[in-house]
Formats: structure tokens, sequence, C-alpha cells
């Protein structure tokens, strides 16, 4: 049973959504994971989401799902890109990973508007400008 299972508490796990430039000069944005841990991270299991209303219609995206079989310890890897139409949504990503025997998961889930020029920080792991969510 769920019950019984002992999910472990998430730490140095972290998700961004940040821009780049590409050749053309215009921003492309990007969903990361980063593993801030001194220890890997395997069989990463990743399901996202976008949910939420658009002039009062309910409006939902796709579910994904992304497998990344190894998350070396403090390295960052690119999960989805993610189009800035979504950004009025609530944009969902449920996290589940292993370290060692132990299972650990976290649902990480960035508001609406919350992805906007006024909450940009520079997230040094990936020298880019974006939203973190720890």
């Amino acid at each position: 049973m769920k019950k019984d299972i002992n999910f472990p508490q998430v730490a140095g796990v972290s998700l961004a959504i940040a821009r780049k430039k590409n050749e053309t000069d215009h921003f492309e944005w990007y969903v990361y994971l980063i593993n801030k841990n001194e220890h890997p991270l395997f069989d990463v299991l990743v399901s996202s989401k976008g949910y939420g209303e658009k002039e009062g219609n309910p409006q939902k995206t796709s579910t994904l799902r992304h497998l990344i079989r190894y998350v070396a310890p403090q390295s960052v890897e690119v999960i989805e890109p993610i189009d800035p139409a979504l950004f009025h949504l609530f944009n969902q990503y449920w996290v589940s990973y292993y370290v060692g025997e132990n299972i650990y998961d976290k649902k990480f889930i960035f508001v609406p508007d919350s992805i906007s020029d006024e909450n940009l920080i520079s997230i040094s792991q990936l020298n880019l400008e974006g939203v973190l969510h720890e």
C-alpha cells in the first residue's frame, strides 16, 4: 500500500524554466532539472502538464512523460522546451527518482504568470536567466 512506502524528503533537486537566445537572436524557453547533490540520480521520471483557464474557459495541455536514466552529481539536464503561450497556466512537473534503493518524489508547480520578466533571476548552474523552483 502507498501508505507503507517511505518517501524521503527531496533535497538538492530543483526545476528551472529559463530562456536562452538562439542563433536568430530570439529567446527560447526550456525546463531544466538541476541536481545540486554530491550523488547521482537514477531513473528520473518527469511528468509534465499544464492546466488552468483562458478567458474564462478551461484549458489544459497533454501530459508528457520523460525518462532520464542518469543525472550526474552537480549537473543539469534539459527536460523539455516550453512555449511562452503556456505561461498563463499552472505548469506542473512531477519528479520521481532513485538514490540507491530509496525513491524520491516531488511535485513542482509554476503558478500562472510566475514565469515573467519581473521574476527572472540569474541561475548560476545554467548561466541563464529564469525562474527557479526549489
